[in-house]
């Protein structure tokens, strides 16, 4: 019984090979194995995320749970939370000197390394979720991505989306691009390189210390996700500002990041599960999101979080900021320039016809349902 329900489980997911390849996805190698053959497999899945935030480490449980279902218990993967095995930003080293299997993270941690992993996240204003899924799953994104990673011997999936971000918590309000001079603040990635050219003291933290941070003074704002997340780590509690668009993140990819080497000797039917699993996982951490924000949102403004808007200077510096630097970076990186050229194009072409089919929709309704 066990046998015939794993056969099923495995042509469900080898089903859905053809998809995957279509997606940008690297194509299994072939074996001879049959599903009574396959292997038990025990692997870790090392994590950026504290396991309190139930959506953003839910996305590498949805991706455990599923491998191990769809295998009938035969491969199982244990996600662990932030320092439990590795410290949070330790997750790419981690897997790629096959301490771990597996992890899952956000390349934009690892910009120091190559600046390119930079895209498969997010870039400052660069893609929203869904268009990031279109640029990697059908604009060549992926493809891109790989090349990036096969220099630290991984390959990577994505595997969870948190949508469009807020832009961050303030103990004190921003009246203008001034404001941001001296400031101390947690934010990572290219955003917090445009941050440190206008002015501001970056730093980088793992989730689980923001709020100590933030509560104790050592920085002055901080951003992690939105509102069902921020609540959680009760940023709101060490300051009142909540201000918005997260223009560094409208819609940052997460990734499962897998071994090269371990990833070569898995069979094929137990690769297409893993690029199976962390599909669905992609797409339902950006449901839950968008399911969970607002209602935390409305929550957080009752217990009186200060809702602001950036400052239009503050918009147009980062905008141009974040141009000057991207230019600047292809220009003297030729793995940045070989993602960046395409991806500029891809953006200009998606939000061209983002501007018909959604834009004016969500601005119509945005007036009709106030």
């Amino acid at each position: 019984m066990r046998r015939r329900a794993l056969v099923t489980h495995s042509a469900v997911a080898l089903g859905t090979a053809s998809t995957l390849v279509a997606c940008g996805q690297t194509p299994a190698p072939k074996t001879e194995a049959s599903s009574s053959d396959l292997p038990k497999l025990r692997w870790r899945m090392v994590t950026s995320w504290p396991k309190s935030l139930d959506t953003i480490f839910g996305g590498a449980e949805t991706v455990c749970k599923l491998v191990g279902e769809m295998t009938q218990g035969k491969f199982t993967i244990t996600p662990y939370a932030a320092g439990e095995i590795v410290p949070g930003l330790e997750v790419l080293d981690a897997v790629q000197n096959a301490t771990v299997e597996c992890g899952h993270t956000a390349s934009y941690y690892y910009i120091g390394k190559n600046p390119a992993l930079g895209f498969a996240c997010a870039m400052p204003f660069g893609l929203t979720a869904q268009q990031q899924n279109a640029w990697l799953y059908f604009g060549g994104g992926l493809e891109a991505i790989h090349k990036i990673y096969s220099d630290f011997n991984i390959i990577n999936f994505p595997a969870g989306n948190t949508g469009a971000q807020m832009g961050g918590w303030f103990k004190k309000p921003l009246q203008s691009l001034a404001d941001l001079k001296g400031l101390k603040m947690r934010i990572p990635g290219q955003g917090g390189q445009v941050m440190a050219e206008l002015g501001v003291s970056v730093q980088v933290l793992p989730g689980g210390e923001i709020y100590l941070a933030l509560d104790r003074g050592a920085i002055d704002a901080a951003e992690w996700v939105g509102p069902y997340d921020d609540e959680k780590l009760g940023l709101n509690r060490a300051a009142k500002y909540y201000y918005y668009p997260g223009w560094w993140e409208p819609g940052p990819t997460l990734d499962l990041l897998i071994n090269k080497s371990a990833w070569e000797k898995l069979p094929q039917e137990y690769q297409t599960i893993l690029q199976s699993a962390a599909q669905a996982a992609n797409l339902r951490m950006l449901s839950q999101y968008d399911a969970l924000n607002q209602a935390a949102l409305e929550k957080l403004l009752a217990g009186g979080t200060e809702l602001k808007a950036y400052p239009e200077d503050i918009l147009q510096a980062a905008l141009k900021t974040a141009q000057a630097l991207m230019t600047e970076t292809a220009g003297k990186n030729p793995a940045f320039k070989a993602v960046y050229e395409p991806w500029l194009a891809f953006r200009k072409s998606i939000s061209a016809w983002n501007r018909i089919n959604e834009l004016s929709y969500a601005q119509f309704m945005s007036k009709v349902s106030s």
